[in-house]
């Protein structure tokens, strides 16, 4: 239960990174992409889905202790999750881009 609050706590510190405007080298892919490629990113817009995600990740993964040993729930979590998480990476691949 502490390493779940901790991991937690940790997602929730790096929405706030990317919320400040900051952590662009954090972003897989972005990080190694050239200028060419960095152009055709709106980065505000990345930012701002990296920190939904970490928030979202933070809630889930704080949730867990209190989700259980129950397989019923625990699958529905983590159905939930990720169809978040890939709703987050259309998004991402999408409206985050340049037109």
């Amino acid at each position: 239960m502490i390493f779940c609050i901790c991991l937690a706590i940790l997602f929730i510190v790096l929405a706030a990174i990317f919320l400040m405007g900051k952590g662009d080298n954090l972003i897989a892919g972005y990080n190694t992409a050239s200028e060419e490629e960095r152009a055709k990113v709106n980065i505000k817009r990345l930012r701002l889905l990296m920190a939904v995600i970490s928030v979202i990740t933070a809630i889930y993964v704080g949730l867990l202790p209190a989700i259980g040993n129950s397989p019923q729930r625990q699958m529905g979590a983590f159905v939930l999750f990720f169809l978040i998480t890939m709703f987050i990476i259309i998004l991402s691949n999408t409206w985050a881009k340049k037109k």
